[in-house]
């Protein structure tokens, strides 16, 4: 075999794991969702916990975002953006909040 189809099929080999990866964290959520109903205790935590895990086979099997030097700047481009949505987001929760607070609105 020649170099270039070794390394085909080693990406082949490769997405085809991320691929199963993530096709299997789904299916957990969407049991464990199922198995224990969305109002038990714990059920955020564990789909939150396999979110995570989801992102994590996301970034190493498509965007080939690991610890190597080279794709250092992915990584750092990927961590901004994350930091850019938590702000987003968390000042978005805060003004709304804040805003329902002194509505005395009572939320549920």
């Amino acid at each position: 075999m020649d170099r270039r189809s070794e390394m085909h099929r080693r990406e082949r080999r490769r997405y085809l794991i991320g691929f199963g990866g993530s096709l299997g964290l789904t299916l957990a959520v969407f049991a464990i969702a199922y198995r224990f109903g969305i109002e038990t205790p714990g059920v955020y935590l564990a789909i939150g916990l396999l979110g995570l895990a989801q992102l994590v086979v996301q970034l190493v099997y498509f965007l080939h975002i690991d610890r190597r030097r080279s794709s250092r700047e992915d990584l750092d481009l990927v961590l901004f953006s994350t930091l850019v949505l938590l702000i987003i987001i968390c000042g978005t929760v805060w003004i709304l909040g804040n805003l329902a607070h002194r509505m005395h609105m009572h939320v549920m």
